[in-house]
């Protein structure tokens, strides 16, 4: 039966195949969006501005609560991710 029900979905292939892709393609942007690196990196950044006098405090309280949010964002994403699997 397995042979028999390739044989007839035969034509129907090329859509499973872009499927696949597609289901790649997501996976692929959701792991680059939801990487915790990028927003550490933006973060300590933002310190060693405010440090060096770059920025003052109101815009680094503002910039870290956003950066923060995001970090919490992701967090939850990949805590989803986990009870999913």
């Amino acid at each position: 039966m397995g042979l028999l029900t390739q044989i007839v979905t035969l034509p129907l292939a090329p859509v499973r195949g872009v499927g696949w892709v597609m289901d790649r393609v997501l996976e692929a942007a959701e792991n680059e969006y939801y990487d915790p690196e990028p927003v550490q990196r933006e973060l300590a950044k933002l310190e060693a501005l405010l440090l060096a006098g770059q920025i003052d405090e109101e815009t680094f309280d503002r910039r870290e609560d956003e950066l923060l949010d995001r970090l919490e964002e992701i967090r939850a994403f990949r805590q989803e991710g986990r009870r999913r699997e």
